[in-house]
């Protein structure tokens, strides 16, 4: 059986092959979202896969990508690893899944396995190494998310500090002056573009900052349960409560179900990621969407950019737009 080309694609997807193209290589902005879709289809359909460039790939190659995530768990990130996997098998790669837990061990481990030959490029969501030690590692490597300490790597995310702003305007034009903020942390650094983008609407707002409704924590659910029991709590509780991820906005769910805390009518209470289970909490939960699977399909299409390239690139940066999703869990004063 002979194989499957590009043309083949095109013809039935009824697309030009130029269109085909556009839609491996993740150029998104040139392609409507309905003719991305029948292109993908077909190519699941029909079984197309890329040829290998190889005269742009290192003489060793395994054909091989890690994709190192920090949180198995949290659905946001099959939904990125499956964009990864999407845009590197029709260009004949292998992805391998890996979690780091937010350890440090665990990653340093992961980047000695690709150092050693077993990879040809790394796609990574860092939690706790360095822009050195991923340097040392002589790999092609692609960012997952926005992270200022590894400026000189293509990135790949979400603006989440637009999306802050979304939750906290929505929050505000609903009547909450008292707003609470559990925010996730990284264990790379205590600085967090979050509770600056929160200190900054709070001053535009002319609403005075109350230190103890701003509580940071690990990413995860018990510790979203945590800090909405201490929040609750307090001589003067918040009327609502921002949560830096749906995870631990649902743990701090959990968490007022159990005080008896009425939510929206004692408490408004929002996310962030829009991942599947914030469509099915009581009540459902207002959030804020990233894009999931563009992130790692993007994220693919740049390393395989890298390592097909000896050219220096100036390090690319996308930050997709987020949206707000209101749905039960909020509502006025």
């Amino acid at each position: 059986m002979s194989k499957v080309t590009i043309i083949d694609v095109a013809k039935h997807a009824g697309v030009s092959k130029s269109t085909v193209s556009r839609v491996i290589r993740g150029e998104y902005n040139s392609v409507n979202p309905a003719t991305r879709d029948r292109v993908m289809q077909s190519i699941n359909e029909l079984g197309y896969e890329k040829n290998a460039i190889a005269g742009s790939l290192r003489t060793n190659e395994t054909k091989m990508i890690m994709l190192i995530i920090p949180d198995i768990v949290n659905s946001f990130w099959p939904e990125v690893a499956r964009g990864v996997q999407d845009a590197l098998e029709i260009n004949g790669y292998t992805m391998v899944l890996s979690c780091s837990d937010w350890e440090r061990n665990k990653e340093q481990r992961l980047l000695l396995q690709a150092r050693n030959g077993l990879f040809d490029g790394i796609i990574i969501n860092p939690a706790s190494i360095s822009e050195k030690e991923l340097q040392d590692c002589s790999i092609p490597s692609v960012i997952l998310g926005y992270h200022e300490f590894f400026p000189e790597f293509d990135m790949v995310g979400n603006d989440t500090s637009k999306g802050t702003q979304l939750i906290l305007n929505h929050l505000y034009e609903l009547g909450h002056r008292k707003i609470g903020f559990i925010c996730g942390v990284s264990m790379r650094s205590t600085s967090n573009r979050r509770i600056s983008s929160y200190m900054e609407f709070m001053k535009e707002k002319g609403i005075e900052i109350e230190r103890d409704y701003i509580l940071q924590c690990h990413y995860g659910q018990e510790n979203g349960y945590e800090a909405m029991k201490q929040l609750m709590n307090l001589s003067n509780p918040p009327t609502a409560v921002y949560a830096g991820n749906d995870i631990l906005a649902i743990g701090a769910l959990k968490a007022a179900r159990e005080m008896k805390i009425k939510i929206p009518g004692e408490c408004s209470l929002a996310g962030m990621d829009d991942i599947y289970p914030a469509t099915v909490t009581s009540p459902t939960l207002t959030t804020v969407a990233k894009e999931k699977y563009k992130v790692g399909w993007q994220a693919a299409v740049f390393l395989l950019d890298r390592i097909r390239s000896k050219e220096h690139y100036i390090p690319r940066k996308i930050l997709f737009p987020p949206v707000l999703v209101k749905r039960e869990s909020t509502g006025p004063v």
